[in-house]
């Protein structure tokens, strides 16, 4: 997904609220609850998050699947800023923390957890990144919403909340831990200079 279009600047001014608080809370519980059953157990669950959302995600997801399991899952995060593709066409930007759990991800099941699923080149840059630390026995993929709109044939194995979008549109995610608040909105992308508004 294009994280700047998502997360950066101004919040439109008609952006309305998709899913909040409790949705949330809802979805992440119904996704443990999936991971559960899909992995029989999550013995060997290391779930990883894409900052910087992605990586509160993963750690109430863990914290949900050791509701259900009784067993610590481990967490971390995986930066993939230097595996863009887009990297010489956006200003630099500060790199983010990669931490690989202690037992590493040599022979588990490596869960991938970001926001939202857009285009996909997030998630190719994030299965590159995985591929310099170990190699995993497979990679799923769990994301709070997926806008569609997809460049790469990259598909979620488990999903919030599908959410129809326009390429008009941007979808913004906010999370307590990071804006003070969890809702995801929907709004209209704002014009670039010059551009006629719709």
């Amino acid at each position: 997904m294009d994280k700047q279009d998502t997360h950066a600047g101004p919040q439109a001014p008609d952006a309305r609220p998709v899913l909040e608080g409790p949705d949330i809370a809802r979805v992440l519980t119904r996704i443990a609850h999936e991971i559960v059953e899909r992995a029989k157990g999550a013995d060997d669950v290391v779930l990883l998050g894409i900052p910087t959302r992605g990586v509160f995600l993963a750690q109430r997801l863990a914290a949900k699947l050791e509701e259900i399991t009784e067993r610590k899952v481990p967490v971390g995060s995986l930066d993939i800023t230097m595996y863009r593709d887009d990297l010489r066409m956006h200003p630099p930007r500060a790199l983010a923390r990669t931490e690989i759990p202690g037992d590493g991800i040599d022979g588990r099941l490596v869960v991938l957890v970001d926001d939202v699923l857009f285009s996909g080149r997030t998630i190719r840059a994030a299965l590159d990144a995985l591929n310099d630390i170990g190699r995993p026995r497979a990679v799923q993929l769990a994301v709070l919403v997926d806008r569609g709109h997809r460049e790469l044939p990259i598909r979620a194995d488990y999903v919030g909340k599908n959410l129809p979008t326009s390429l008009r549109e941007t979808v913004k995610v906010q999370l307590a831990e990071e804006d003070g608040r969890d809702t995801v909105l929907l709004g209209a992308k704002p014009a670039a200079p010059g551009e006629p508004q719709p």
